[in-house]
């Protein structure tokens, strides 16, 4: 089983539709349930909650080859818009212990979970919500 919250599947399936019909690619990450308000779940249970945006740190990855915009080994996963294609993993995409696949209608019924390897996911959006984050 793989969980994510509402928000995040939400903004997700936004930015799949919002980028239609060209595909876009967003690293995601995890925390355990027992950082979540109200998750339902086991504590230990990751849940991914956060995204990081493609273009974070663009100029200097341009300039150097050095992805800035997304902590090394934070990311447990990917989602994947195919706005022109089928609710499956496909050869052009990278790859991530979970990848997250959306297609039109950009709904709920929309967003699919794989492993590395093609096989789908059982799937649970979870209405819980992350800690905010405050910037010291």
């Amino acid at each position: 089983m793989v969980y994510i919250t509402r928000g995040l599947a939400e903004t997700l399936l936004r930015l799949g539709e919002d980028r239609d019909p060209e595909s876009i690619t967003i690293r995601l990450s995890v925390l355990p349930a027992s950082e979540l308000d109200d998750a339902g779940l086991p504590p230990e249970t990751p849940v991914f909650t956060h995204f990081y945006m493609p273009e974070a740190g663009g100029s200097v990855g341009a300039v150097f080859g050095i992805d800035l915009g997304t902590p090394p080994g934070q990311t447990q996963g990917l989602f994947v818009s195919h706005p022109v294609g089928d609710l499956s993993i496909s050869e052009r995409d990278d790859l991530a212990e979970v990848v997250f696949v959306a297609v039109p209608p950009w709904d709920d019924e929309s967003l699919a979970a794989f492993d590395r390897s093609g096989r789908r996911k059982d799937l649970e959006i979870v209405d819980a919500e992350p800690p905010e984050e405050r910037v010291a």
